[in-house]
């Protein structure tokens, strides 16, 4: 998960150059048709992937780990970042919480939600429709763990992930139009598409990838308290590559998600 946090970082840093030339919307889209271009390459379903069941599965995950991406964007355009991240973390603590059978796990979540609201430097500002986004990627952040705990377990993870995410391009295709609209003469076309391609893999492939391994190995309530593990790769990369110091509340937020972790029982 660490590792995972930190590839998806990486690539935030792409999307956060990209927003100069692109809307929010058109990044995320771009992030989801690089993830396929290079899944289609690298994978090659096979025709059964693309059909049936196995197809309907793929597509829906696919499709709702794309509507949570561009929701996220459009939230984090309008919203503190700190603000948008705690909001969508309501999502995967909703998961946690319905898989929650003891007094630990419940603590357990609690701690994780707390030490998430130290690290995030949440700011009640922004605009009421940047909430709604953040709460739209709440739902989908919901959807992706449950749908995702499936496709891991119907053996041709990579498979459905290639499908998933071209099937998702495919849907969402509309908001390529934000990338025509809000281009401009002067945008760098090659280095443009490059970064879209970098996102796509450090920001889809690499770390939902991984998330299919650790599902495989976890349920998907323990899956859901592990992705508090996050917002601590941002700090923590940010503290050890950008100089940038820890405050004493991103260090109770992060010994407190390293309990939660420690508390909440796999499975």
């Amino acid at each position: 998960m660490l590792v995972s946090g930190t590839s998806m970082y990486v690539g935030a840093a792409a999307g956060v150059f990209l927003f100069s030339y692109i809307a929010p919307a058109g990044v995320a889209w771009l992030r989801i048709l690089g993830a396929a271009l290079i899944l289609l390459a690298v994978v090659r379903p096979a025709r059964t992937a693309w059909q049936g069941r196995a197809l309907v599965l793929a597509a829906a995950f696919g499709t709702i780990t794309a509507l949570m991406n561009i929701s996220f964007y459009e939230a984090i355009a309008r919203l503190p970042l700190g603000t948008a991240v705690a909001i969508e973390f309501l999502g995967p603590i909703l998961v946690a919480a319905w898989g929650s059978r003891s007094l630990r796990d419940v603590v357990a979540l609690l701690v994780a939600g707390a030490g998430i609201v130290l690290i995030a430097d949440v700011h009640l500002a922004g605009s009421p429709l940047g909430i709604v986004f953040a709460l739209l990627a709440a739902l989908c952040w919901a959807g992706y763990i449950i749908l995702g705990k499936r496709v891991a377990g119907a053996g041709t993870p990579r498979e459905s992930l290639a499908v998933g995410f071209t099937v998702a391009a495919v849907l969402t295709s509309p908001f390529a139009l934000t990338i025509v609209l809000s281009w401009q003469p002067d945008t760098p076309l090659l280095p443009v598409l490059t970064l879209g391609l970098a996102l796509g893999l450090f920001a889809n492939v690499i770390p939902y990838g991984l998330d299919q391994v650790i599902l495989r190995k976890a349920g998907q309530a323990y899956f859901a308290v592990l992705l508090a593990l996050l917002p601590v790769s941002s700090a923590v990369i940010g503290w050890l590559i950008l100089d940038q110091s820890l405050a004493p509340a991103e260090i109770v937020g992060i010994t407190a998600v390293a309990l939660a972790v420690a508390l909440r029982r796999p499975g």
